[in-house]
């Protein structure tokens, strides 16, 4: 077991009090760590307001080669990097080795988008009293920015704060999350090797109500929120006149229409609905299966759910980890219990044993019973039969939010229509609501959030479009 300082502008702070990270697999304390106060949150802001001229002003080409030397360490850590999500958050370990080459990949394509912010030369004499006028944009960096991420990806999302805004030339304080925090002192550990400017980031993990004081500082000039929608919408309220942006979660929903090829999407639909158990904001919670393919379709998810193995996350066999916390796995329990006493029937699962929650399967629920309307955040999918594809739109639509969805389709005008109708941030066609790359514009409508990630689309969040005008004489 170590002993981690909090991260403040570069320097390691092991002072003060600390925090034991435990395994939610064993109980088992894997670290510690110090951490920052009220009176750390001020340094680190101080700093990063310091920092900001000076990191607005690095090249394209100085951001660009931070980034990317930080992108191969974090490649050559891979082993270490990976063995810490699953300690710390109980992520299977092939998932968390995956967590880190999406990072290295996060960080890789900031590099990149650090050398395109680029504007556009504007014609401005489109009136009778512009003649020969023309203008130009360019993108600035906003100032410090403050980060606010979850315990599931407890690396990669700590990345797609902080790396764009080293891309966009803003110095960042990153909150992570209590359960969580060991693997955002490594990124920051990390980037600092690579050269980042002292000042440009600060790693603080700490009570939530400390955080929660600071959102409303105006010295921040944006609030980058992960997390759930009522905490996200809460904080939004206390921001004041910063940028936010908030990616939420959501009760994911996907189609299986009956010209799919339910071969490749059965496959897709458990693992959407199991991996990290559940614990995934696109988690695919929702299954609308045609009623022509619905036996079929359930008879193969529950053979394929019985094979799934629930145990050591550090196990390469195990598929299934624990939950962050009892908290957490009871609540599941309570909500599944729930809709039985409602009406549902469970297929499979139902069964906990400590942070454990084994993959549940209902069918027969209901749109306001708690595990459909609602984020249950847990291995927990209920799978539901339709006769019409605008039918199963309308089901999907039939909730708050509206991160993503799967449309299992062939036909292309089906596709179409889906993307046209569906109220959520993307549609994945041929796939699950799970399916995300990291360089694709992400967020959600209604309550799953406000803004985009994806790192082009954080740099524009977090830069400021200024236009210059020229009158040529």
């Amino acid at each position: 077991m170590k002993t981690y300082g909090y991260l403040l502008g570069g320097e390691e702070i092991a002072e003060g009090e600390k925090l034991e990270v435990k395994s939610p697999y064993s109980g088992e304390v894997v670290a510690e760590v110090h951490l920052g106060d009220e009176a750390a949150y001020e340094k680190a802001l101080s700093r990063a307001q310091a920092a900001a001229p000076a990191l607005a002003k690095l090249s394209s080409f100085e951001r660009h080669s931070i980034l990317a030397k930080a992108a191969r360490e974090i490649t050559r850590r891979t082993e270490e990097l990976a063995r810490m999500i699953a300690l710390e958050g109980g992520k299977v370990i092939k998932l968390a080795e995956g967590e880190v080459a999406r990072c290295a990949n996060t960080l890789t394509v900031a590099a990149e988008e650090a050398k395109r912010i680029g504007g556009d030369v504007l014609s401005l004499d489109w009136v009778k009293n512009a003649d020969r006028r023309w203008g130009l944009t360019r993108r600035f960096p906003l100032g410090p920015v403050f980060g606010i991420t979850p315990f599931n990806f407890p690396l990669n999302l700590v990345a797609h704060k902080v790396a764009p805004a080293i891309a966009a030339g803003c110095p960042i304080v990153v909150k992570p999350a209590s359960a969580t925090p060991v693997s955002a002192l490594l990124l920051g550990e990390i980037l600092y090797s690579c050269g980042l400017p002292r000042g440009a980031l600060s790693v603080l993990p700490s009570r939530s109500a400390l955080a929660e004081k600071f959102v409303s500082d105006d010295r921040f000039r944006m609030l980058s929120f992960t997390g759930s929608a009522a905490v996200g919408w809460n904080l939004k309220t206390l921001a004041g006149k910063k940028r936010v942006t908030l990616e939420l979660g959501g009760n994911a929903a996907a189609i299986v229409h009956h010209d799919s090829n339910l071969k490749k999407a059965l496959p897709r639909c458990v693992f959407g609905a199991f991996a990290h158990a559940g614990q995934v904001c696109i988690h695919l919670q929702r299954i609308y299966v045609h009623k022509s393919v619905f036996d079929a379709f359930v008879g193969d998810f529950l053979k394929r759910t019985e094979k799934l193995v629930v145990g050591d996350p550090l196990d390469r066999n195990t598929d299934v980890g624990p939950m962050i916390d009892a908290t957490a796995a009871w609540r599941a329990k309570e909500w599944v219990d729930e809709a039985l006493s409602a009406g549902a029937q469970v297929l499979a699962g139902n069964r906990i044993d400590g942070n454990f929650v084994f993959p549940t399967v209902l069918t027969n629920t209901r749109g306001e019973m708690k595990v459909v309307s609602e984020e249950v955040f847990a291995p927990v999918v209920v799978i539901e039969p339709y006769t019409d594809f605008d039918e199963a739109l309308a089901r999907v639509n039939n909730s708050r939010y509206g991160l993503q969805a799967g449309v299992f389709t062939k036909d292309l005008s089906l596709a179409n229509r889906a993307f046209e109708t569906l109220e959520v941030g993307g549609v994945i066609i041929g796939d699950i609501p799970t399916w995300r790359v990291d360089h694709m514009p992400y967020g959600g409508e209604k309550d799953s959030g406000a803004g985009r990630e994806g790192l082009k689309y954080a740099i524009e969040e977090m830069t400021q479009l200024r236009l210059l005008v020229i009158k040529p004489d």
